[in-house]
């Protein structure tokens, strides 16, 4: 242990000098002059000194050993290595001896024999000079030979690797993935955040319509004609199916009543034709909960079953050619009413948009915005359903006696225009409207077709000759049997011959010649203005959508003949509900009033939002006219040469004219005959105005095809609407003149 180790200088079995006590409470050091105390410190750093100048020594002295100690094994080192090389040669009898690495030697050849020149002995070494490094008693061998000595050049070594330099490399490309991930890092983030913030949503989110619930068509009792019903729509994400196409359409197919290869091109299309992607296809709409419950079960997430409404027709066929039918992806009206007023019905959709997840189940918290539908309005009609349901019963039963082939009946209220009932078949189900034979099933035969109005037209004929003063109420006039025209020869089917006839009865047996006669009085002009007045010529805008409006020539298209067709329903058309409009008129006292089938339009919660559209008025004809005409009218039914004689009801007074006329296909005239029955009853006070119309390939006239089926509409309005019976016996008309 040296002096200078702390161990040495500290006294453990005393406490310091400098904390020592006096008997008085002082330390030593207190209790010590001045001087004592300089004297005192200037001994410690004079110890302190010595102990530093030991040290010193002490640190020189074992640095001269090592380093003598690894100059000794540096020159060990070297000498190992020359002799490995060649570089120097052993004397003999002096193999302990070294030399340095400036001697020259013999060469050495490396075959793996022992060398005895290189032998090593046990002999001290000799000293070595301290300036040179060479061995002061080395000599060289007398049979040493001189000259340059061959050296073997020594075999390159492979190239240690630097670990500093693999170090720096490493570091360095480290650095450059940093960099170039720093910098992909503020591009995703940064430059194209939004881009690809805007891709992933686009991925997650999902928007859905919410279809508005369809407003609902009623009589005017508010009885539902149509409504709707919840249901199920269900649709397709091809982008998160996760089926086979043809796997899903197949399972699919049972399901919604469709053939799989329908389906299957609808699920297996994942882009339009500009490359977005498409998230969302309807398959079926209007599809039973039941249904969307089974779909439900199958767990693809790229089924989509969304809450929707189908469409209800309570009464089948009952109207259904006025009501129409809905369809199409969006459920949109494709018929009757149901097209006519399809903005007014159908509302506004709604839409939903979430996100969702890989399972297709909505991501809880994450975005959601809700477009709520609007629900569509309703439409009130003026049918009546009870009294519609008979007339289309009659209807049916008519045609189906006499083999026709379409037919038409309706019921229109004087007065008002208000369609009460109208009636067409062949008809459909229009809860199940595609499943008919073909597109005529659609087809409203009231107001779409278009005949010949035959001799119910011969009422304008009547009026205007009446009004014009051509003829009195009870006047006469001879008729004869026949009577030309353009080299064409008209008749009357009842045969009179050469008679005198009063104008009941030129009514009441259809007379053509007594009609022709009177048409003749008017004039091509004023028959055509009487024409225009009535309605002819154009649509009636009941509301039914594709109503046809008719031909009426005016009298610069008049050819020879047309002297004697146009003034018995001939050489133009007519629909059957513009005949009903005319007798209408006639019955309202002169008034024409536009036919109508809406009576409200409703909100959605049930308040009429505004009346039905007001009709077209106007005169035509005088009151003293048309109550001299609504008298005679009742001549075809009551007289017995009335060409509508079993049309006559018990109790009640009807007026009315039949009518023979013909069905133009292709610019031609079809076989058969258009027969057709329009009246108003009562007779002495008009309420209701009844038309039916049937075509009858087979032929046959108007009073004895139609004439049934008007008295039993007739029959069953007058008693439905509570219309007192006739007090009076029917009148008594003298046809002769």
């Amino acid at each position: 242990m040296t002096e200078s180790d702390p161990r040495r200088r500290r006294d453990p079995s005393s406490i310091s000098r400098a904390r020592r006590y006096t008997p008085r409470g002082r330390t030593v050091r207190e209790a010590a002059g001045p001087e004592d105390n300089r004297a005192r410190e200037n001994g410690a750093r004079d110890r302190e000194a010595a102990r530093r100048e030991r040290n010193r020594a002490q640190q020189e002295e074992t640095g001269d050993l090592a380093a003598k100690r690894r100059r000794e094994a540096a020159a060990r080192s070297r000498e190992r290595r020359q002799r490995e090389t060649g570089a120097v040669t052993a004397e003999p009898g002096a193999t302990g001896t070294r030399r340095t690495g400036t001697v020259k030697s013999e060469p050495v050849r490396r075959t793996g024999a022992t060398r005895e020149q290189t032998r090593r002995t046990t002999a001290p070494r000799p000293a070595r000079t301290r300036r040179t490094g060479t061995i002061a008693s080395q000599r060289r061998p007398a049979n040493r030979t001189t000259g340059p000595v061959p050296v073997r050049p020594a075999p390159r070594l492979p190239r240690l690797g630097s670990s500093s330099r693999r170090m720096r490399m490493a570091a360095a490309f480290v650095m450059v993935l940093l960099a170039v991930s720093g910098a992909r890092l503020i591009q995703l983030q940064v430059t194209d955040s939004a881009a690809y913030a805007a891709e992933a949503m686009n991925q997650r989110l999902t928007t859905e319509p919410l279809p508005a619930e369809r407003g609902s068509i009623l009589d005017r009792n508010g009885n539902r004609l149509a409504y709707s019903i919840e249901a199920n729509y269900i649709a397709v994400d091809p982008v998160m199916l996760k089926g086979e196409p043809a796997a899903v359409a197949a399972e699919l197919g049972p399901l919604l009543g469709r053939p799989a290869s329908e389906l299957e091109p609808l699920i297996a299309t994942k882009e339009t034709p500009q490359g977005d992607a498409i998230r969302f296809t309807y398959l079926q709409r209007g599809v039973d909960l039941a249904i969307g419950d089974q779909i439900r079960e199958m767990k693809d997430p790229g089924l989509i079953i969304g809450d929707d409404e189908r469409r209800i027709v309570p009464g089948h066929d009952l109207a259904a050619n006025v009501i129409g039918f809905t369809g199409g992806d969006n459920g949109e009206g494709l018929g009757g009413l149901e097209a006519a007023y399809d903005e007014w019905l159908s509302g506004e959709d709604g839409e939903v948009s979430y996100e969702r997840s890989q399972s297709g189940q909505p991501i809880p918290g994450a975005f959601y915005r809700e477009e709520e539908a609007v629900p569509g309005n309703d439409v009130q009609l003026t049918l009546d359903a009870d009294l519609q349901f008979q007339v289309q019963n009659i209807l049916e039963d008519t045609v189906e006696e006499h083999d026709a082939e379409f037919g038409s009946a309706m019921v229109m209220e004087v007065g008002t225009g208000e369609m009460l009932a109208m009636a067409s078949t062949p008809t459909y189900d229009a809860a199940n409207p595609f499943d008919v034979d073909g597109d005529e099933a659609y087809r409203d035969y009231g107001t779409q077709a278009t005949v010949d109005p035959g001799s119910i037209h011969k009422a304008i004929v009547f009026a205007a000759a009446l009004e014009e003063g051509c003829i009195e109420p009870d006047g006469t006039m001879p008729v004869a049997q026949t009577i030309n025209k353009g080299g064409e020869i008209y008749e009357d089917g009842y045969p009179h011959g050469d008679a005198v006839l009063s104008l009941a009865g030129i009514i009441a047996q259809s007379s053509n010649v007594g009609t022709i006669q009177l048409a003749d009085c008017l004039g091509p002009e004023k028959l055509y203005e009487y024409q225009l007045a009535f309605g002819l010529g154009e649509p009636t805008g009941v509301g039914v959508a594709g109503e046809a409006a008719g031909i009426l020539q005016p009298p610069d298209n008049w050819s020879g003949t047309s002297y004697g067709s146009v003034p018995i329903g001939h050489e133009g058309t007519a629909t059957i509900i513009q005949m009903a409009a005319m007798y209408a008129a006639i019955a309202n006292d002169g008034v024409y009033v536009q036919p109508t089938l809406i009576d409200h339009l409703l909100d959605s919660s049930g308040e009429v939002e505004e009346e039905g559209p007001e009709p077209d008025t106007h005169r035509v004809i005088s009151t003293e006219t048309a109550e001299n005409l609504q008298y005679l009218l009742q001549a075809p039914i009551v007289d017995e040469t009335g060409t509508g004689r079993n049309a006559a009801l018990e109790h009640y007074h009807l007026a009315g004219k039949t009518g023979t006329g013909g069905l133009v296909v292709d610019g031609e005239y079809a076989e058969g005959h258009v027969a057709s029955f329009v009246g108003f009853a009562p007779a002495e006070d008009p309420q209701y105005v009844v038309a039916v119309s049937v075509y009858v390939p087979g032929g046959g006239g108007g009073g004895s095809t139609t004439g049934e089926a008007f008295k039993e509409i007739n029959e069953f309005a007058l008693g439905y609407f509570g219309v007192r019976p006739a007090t009076e016996p029917a009148p008594v008309f003298d046809v002769w003149g």
